[in-house]
């Protein structure tokens, strides 16, 4: 009988507590929203334009000026932009903002990971998935702060456009979900913990 029961204990163990309905929900909600905001910021890396302000327009890739008062422009040297600094200025704003849709894509990752296959490397891996989302939040808004330093004296707030507004919008998305997701982390309760009994 002792040996059944050490056993039973044993299996017991690995189990992890049955989650509520409402972590469960709260917890699709930060998956569902970092999914978003990785989408958002994706569609904006991949447009780029940023700025319209004095009939130009500037980007992550082009720099575009209207010609003849009707056609737009775009070239790729962003040099012709006369702006001090703005190629190698907008290439460090592009590598991160890029980077942290990359990083975003893994933390969403360990988040999916952790609420499909539950094992007591659950908790783990969605502090794990949390921590990346953060990373992302900063990354996103040293690029956007970048991008705003470089353009400062252009800078007029009806002049931001749609793309901008998305990786905004992606990066207070990132820095929400990220801490929400720590902070339900460590007020549930801790899985490991269940190996001691």
């Amino acid at each position: 009988m002792t040996a059944i029961a050490v056993q039973a204990q044993r299996l017991l163990a690995h189990r992890r507590p049955k989650k509520s309905f409402f972590e469960t929900f709260i917890r699709s909600l930060i998956i569902l929203c970092v999914a978003i905001a990785v989408v958002l910021s994706s569609i904006s890396v991949c447009d780029g334009h940023w700025l319209f302000a004095k009939g130009q327009l500037f980007g992550l890739w082009h720099f575009c000026a209207i010609a003849n008062s009707t056609q737009l422009k775009c070239v790729t040297d962003l040099n012709q932009a006369s702006v001090d600094g703005i190629n190698f200025g907008m290439i460090l704003a592009r590598s991160v903002v890029s980077l942290a849709v990359v990083v975003a894509i893994f933390g969403l990752e360990l988040l999916m990971v952790s609420q499909v296959c539950e094992d007591t490397n659950s908790r783990r891996k969605w502090s794990m998935g949390s921590i990346l989302i953060l990373l992302s939040f900063l990354l996103s808004s040293s690029g956007v702060l970048s991008f705003l330093i470089l353009l400062k004296d252009y800078i007029t707030f009806m002049g931001f456009t749609l793309t901008f507004w998305c990786e905004f919008i992606a990066a207070c998305l990132f820095f929400l979900n990220g801490m929400s997701g720590l902070h339900i982390n460590n007020i549930t309760y801790p899985w490991n913990r269940a190996r001691k009994f």
